[in-house]
């Protein structure tokens, strides 16, 4: 069912690869995390927590516990993991700041505690590290801004004191 790719895990007509690893930078500044449930092919080359879950595995299968970081798999299915890492409750997710959609409206404006709208486009990786050069022409960046969004107090302030440039935006919840 899951594709276990995350938002750089997006498919494109211009790129070799379909895995492309959240940038390093953003996953220091986060702090550790205890589950990757979709994690890069690799998790050794790439960890983004103390346990991963990679294909042919099915993270949306396995009991989450602790502190997740989530980089869903790219369309529709991305809002399937976030409504899980909703009912978890501690955690953070990268995705698309794709505000308008019916997605985010359901898994992000009315499930999460706080977002990080990142300034500027990610510059993704490669499964072997490698800056992803997505549209040939090496811009390696994203497709569309990315916000970091946060599940439960705790990744809230995380979220507000990582120092990555952005805007913090909290308090909407009704």
């Amino acid at each position: 069912m899951s594709q276990g790719l995350g938002i750089g895990g997006h498919q494109s007509a211009h790129s070799a690869t379909d895995v492309w690893l959240t940038p390093r930078h953003v996953l220091d500044a986060l702090g550790e995390f205890d589950l990757d449930p979709c994690s890069a092919p690799d998790p050794v080359l790439w960890p983004t927590a103390r346990h991963h879950i990679t294909l042919p595995d099915d993270g949306l299968l396995y009991l989450w516990e602790g502190r997740v970081w989530l980089n869903p798999p790219y369309g529709r299915e991305a809002w399937i993991w976030l409504e899980r890492l909703a009912l978890h409750g501690t955690g953070t997710a990268l995705v698309f700041a794709r505000t308008e959609t019916a997605g985010f409206v359901q898994t992000v404006w009315r499930g999460a505690t706080a977002i990080l709208f990142l300034h500027g486009r990610l510059r993704f990786h490669q499964a072997d590290g490698s800056l992803n050069d997505r549209d040939g022409g090496g811009s390696n960046s994203s497709g569309a801004p990315s916000c970091l969004v946060a599940y439960g107090d705790a990744d809230a302030a995380v979220l507000e004191r990582c120092g990555l440039p952005g805007t913090f935006v909290t308090g909407w919840r009704p």
